[in-house]
């Protein structure tokens, strides 16, 4: 199953054609997959039968098809988990009834309804329960599972993951389960590991489909946590046969400190293949870590050309360091994973820390943290612990000319655009401790940029008052500050595009009249002297214009997302920028429009 499909963006256009809807085309990224040979093929449902049949073949470890399993018409049926179980009364050798002890496991008030599935998170805060609306459930659900994540904004990735951790209406048509797995696999896709996994626990073990069962391993497994398979192996067992799952058994039986049991169920699993398999020897690595577990094992990766989400998963969890050259046969999603998994060290995580910190999956705070954990843990010349001083210099200097010489030194040493920029977000709150003045106008547009990475957009307002009027400074605080409400003069819009490069100006006018901060007559003018076509439709701009005015912000986000589904904002047309900006704006998530508008002008 590949973590991105090389016809994801194929897919997804003729899934919108399908219910009348067309995209902007726009280049992708093709990465590879991170999953086993077998994973592609999709577990079938079984079908009941008077008598056992022959098991299949069992599939690779943790197999998913290459996107979920389309709902199955027992998708609402009670999955058999064996938690009945016959009780003696002891007179006249009669039989009680049966006794359900989920119900002694997980009483009613504790349960969760698969009408609504989604958690709160701390400075997540979600949206509205009808945020789909009367969208078509089957329509969302394609569209998730044929986007080509991650996506070219920050701050739309920010929202995309909250509107898909948001605990919402189920829409009509779905099971609440098969609803939640596609927005697990759509949280995996995007690096958003500890999120996919928050989302698949919320809904109760009992109401699990196989789709479900499917992306709650892929979601361990982009943790490093094969304990969380353990509360789902027994009930996943009985309704898939998948090599994974048989594996998930074995290693929970040993990390419940059953040896014997846990022998013999993996000796089950790996019947069949061979003795070096590297599936197998990661599985029995896991085994033995628990209590009297007696099995050591030596992993040995020489003859493996993939890593997969189960090699990395597991190897991470047993603390098993995975050569550096494997990474590279993976798709930038388990970079992003990398970063936030607790079983490795800060130095191995930081690489990938600020690439996904560039992204949304890591936060400005977050990486200062990483940053200072790295610099109290070495004594070393390293160049990482050079970053780390040079950071601390940013908040500790004397002057406030000396902070920004150590944030000029942060911000040129990437070579690269996107590295370049998760520096403005390394340094957002070093930025908003430089008071506002003209000494520092030389370096106002990525001190303003570096702020607004966070959200930090009060302390950037601040510096309206000595910007020049034609700079990248004023024109992203003209489209950050929410109290721009009248309208720009033709004559400023028109300073600013005479002075900065052709795409700039075209993504300052598209960003302006998407948040309404242009006079219809001069929101036509400039689009026509920058060449922007603010006017045209197609199919995709009126499906989010219409989910914008029937105010379903939920829709909004998946299909701006749909239109902003490349890696590279370069590849972002301008006038994708105005639709994805109005329609947030008129769906009531005016913050988010105008932090895009202004990223916009910041990475052009």
């Amino acid at each position: 199953m590949k973590i991105s499909a090389s016809n994801a963006r194929r897919g997804v256009l003729l899934a919108i054609l399908a219910a009348g809807v067309a995209l902007p085309v726009l280049a992708q990224d093709k990465p590879e997959s991170l999953l086993p040979p077998g994973f592609d093929q999709p577990t079938p449902t079984p079908a009941p039968a008077p008598a056992p049949a022959p098991a299949p073949a069992a599939s690779a470890p943790g197999a998913t098809p290459a996107a979920p399993a389309a709902p199955i018409d027992s998708a609402n049926a009670a999955l058999p988990l064996g938690n009945e179980a016959l009780a003696e009364t002891g007179i006249g050798n009669e039989t009680a009834p049966a006794i359900d002890l989920s119900k002694y496991e997980l009483p009613d008030f504790a349960r969760h309804s698969l009408d609504r599935v989604g958690v709160v998170a701390i400075g997540n805060t979600p949206l509205p329960l009808d945020a789909f609306g009367r969208a078509n459930g089957r329509y969302l659900e394609t569209l998730m599972r044929r986007l080509d994540a991650p996506v070219a904004s920050r701050w739309l990735s920010i929202l995309l993951r909250r509107g898909l951790m948001s605990r919402v209406h189920t829409p009509a048509g779905l099971n609440g389960a098969d609803f939640a797995a596609e927005r697990v696999w759509l949280l995996l896709r995007m690096g958003e590991a500890v999120s996919a996994r928050a989302v698949a626990q919320d809904v109760d073990p009992e109401n699990y489909t196989p789709k479900l069962y499917q992306m709650a391993m892929q979601a361990a497994l982009a943790n490093g946590d094969p304990g969380g398979l353990c509360p789902l192996a027994d009930g996943a067992s009985k309704v898939l046969n998948d090599r994974g799952w048989a594996f998930a058994r074995a290693m929970c039986a040993g990390l419940s400190g059953k040896p014997n049991e846990a022998g013999k169920l993996l000796d089950e699993a790996k019947r069949g293949y061979i003795n070096n398999d590297i599936d197998g020897l990661l599985a029995e690595n896991i085994m033995g870590k628990g209590a009297q577990g007696r099995r050591a094992v030596t992993i040995q990766w020489a003859g493996v050309d993939q890593l997969t989400s189960w090699r990395w998963g597991l190897a991470t969890a047993a603390g098993v360091e995975v050569p550096e050259d494997l990474y590279k046969t993976t798709g930038i999603q388990l970079t992003y994973w990398r970063s936030t998994a607790p079983g490795l060290s800060a130095t191995s995580r930081l690489d990938s820390a600020e690439l996904a910190a560039a992204q949304g999956v890591f936060s400005n705070a977050g990486l200062v943290d990483l940053y200072g954990e790295i610099e109290a843990d070495n004594d070393t010349g390293s160049p990482q612990v050079a970053i780390a001083r040079d950071l601390r210099t940013c908040y500790t200097a004397q002057t406030p000319a000396d902070r920004i010489v150590a944030m000029r030194t942060l911000w040129n040493e990437p070579e690269t655009p996107r590295g370049r920029f998760a520096r403005l977000v390394l340094t957002a709150r070093a930025a908003s401790w430089i008071e506002p003045s003209t000494d520092h106008l030389q370096d106002a547009d990525r001190l303003i940029a570096s702020m607004l990475t966070a959200g930090l957009e009060e302390r950037a307002i601040a510096w309206e008052r000595v910007v020049g009027k034609s700079t990248d400074a004023w024109a992203m605080l003209m489209l950050a500050d929410p109290r721009v409400s009248a309208n720009l003069s033709y004559g400023q819009v028109d300073g600013y595009r005479n002075a900065a490069d052709t795409r700039k100006a075209q993504l300052f006018v598209a960003g302006l009249a998407g948040l309404g901060r242009l006079s219809p007559e001069d929101s036509r003018q400039l689009a026509a002297a920058t060449g922007v076509e603010v006017g045209a439709s197609n199919a995709w701009t009126r499906a989010i214009d219409d989910a914008a005015r029937r105010h379903e912000p939920g829709t909004v986000v998946l299909l701006a997302a749909v239109g902003m589904q490349t890696r590279d904002w370069a590849k972002v047309p301008p006038e994708t920028l105005f639709h994805i900006v109005a329609a947030l704006r008129v769906a009531g998530l005016p913050g988010y429009a105008r932090m895009i508008a202004a990223e916009a002008i910041a990475r052009a």
